[in-house]
């Protein structure tokens, strides 16, 4: 069966929305905000080739394509509400989009966003979506705020999703049970937007973790004028057997892989107490990791507090 544009969007992406004013079908949406509260909005542009492997398992595509998005609201603290969905299709597969769009829905749906317009056209897969969340009016958390003197703080594990990549490029092999752990990580991240939310009364300054720890520490540094320490030996590291820990790519991909969508960010040494309660509230195994001070730049310190040498700090998206 072959779909026109208007075929697939209907048959696909249509779903009804109950917290819009217009939803999809007009030239564009329209949506209110909450009384008190401003949009925030970001966008992510997955290519194929690039940010995922050829012939990535379409369910999980669409899975991942809206939760590095919501990782986004996560990390300003805001509650998603709305996205939209531009893709570039080699071609109306039905079956493939079937998967995709259940994917993508199953996610919308656990968080309770909705598919408020977007784009489709023939051409190599691309995949870009745009987010609508809000916030409390002048209560984002931002990335300039951090402090001299706050501690830096990790929502999880790092590495495990960077490594199922290098599996997948065949330079390393990972056993089974070390796979399924690695690739659910790669593929169907978690956005901390609980977290997030948590976080409002507590940090002065967030970022989430994309394009690996060292990379991202040093945006959330650098927009506040400071430099960071972080301390190796209090990284949590991924659930995986003492084999895989052991792989020379390993520390690479701790400090430098991405993909991991873990929330990184700072506070005050009196939240301390309070952080760890929320930690426990939601499950996540919030800890310390580095410290913010005056200066530039980011470094990793060793047990006796020399720095280490990294041949990378994170993912380029030129390099």
């Amino acid at each position: 069966m072959v779909l026109d544009e208007f075929d697939l969007i209907h048959r696909y992406f249509s779903r009804p929305t109950s917290t819009t004013v217009l939803g999809v079908g007009d030239d564009a949406a329209l949506v209110a905000p909450a009384a008190g509260m401003q949009l925030a909005i970001s966008a992510d542009m997955l290519v194929e080739g690039r940010h995922f492997f050829p012939g990535a398992d379409p369910y999980s595509l669409g899975w991942k394509s809206l939760a590095v998005n919501l990782s986004d609201m996560a990390a300003m603290g805001a509650i998603p509400r709305w996205f939209t969905l531009c893709i570039s299709l080699p071609s109306a597969d039905a079956d493939w989009l079937d998967g995709f769009s259940r994917g993508l829905f199953a996610l919308a749906e656990q968080y309770g966003v909705e598919l408020i317009g977007g784009d489709t056209t023939a051409g190599p897969l691309t995949i870009s979506i745009q987010i609508i969340g809000q916030v409390e009016t002048g209560r984002a958390l931002c990335r300039h705020g951090a402090q001299a003197g706050d501690d830096i703080w990790l929502s999880g594990p790092t590495g495990a999703a960077a490594l199922a990549v290098q599996h997948r490029y065949g330079n390393l092999g990972l056993d089974a049970e070390d796979l399924v752990y690695c690739t659910v990580r790669l593929d169907r991240p978690e956005p901390r937007i609980a977290l997030g939310r948590g976080l409002l009364e507590l940090a002065t300054a967030a970022i989430d973790i994309s394009d690996g720890l060292v990379a991202d520490v040093g945006h959330l540094a650098g927009r506040s004028g400071l430099a960071a320490h972080l301390y190796r030996a209090t990284l949590a590291l991924p659930a995986l057997s003492d084999k895989a820990l052991a792989l020379p790519v390993f520390e690479s991909c701790l400090l430098a892989g991405g993909d991991d969508y873990e929330l990184c960010f700072t506070a005050s040494p009196s939240c301390r107490s309070r952080l760890m309660s929320l930690g426990e509230a939601l499950c996540l195994p919030l800890a310390r990791v580095g410290t913010m001070l005056v200066g530039q730049g980011v470094d990793v310190l060793d047990d006796q507090g020399n720095p280490l040498s990294l041949a990378r700090a994170g993912f380029n998206h030129f390099a």
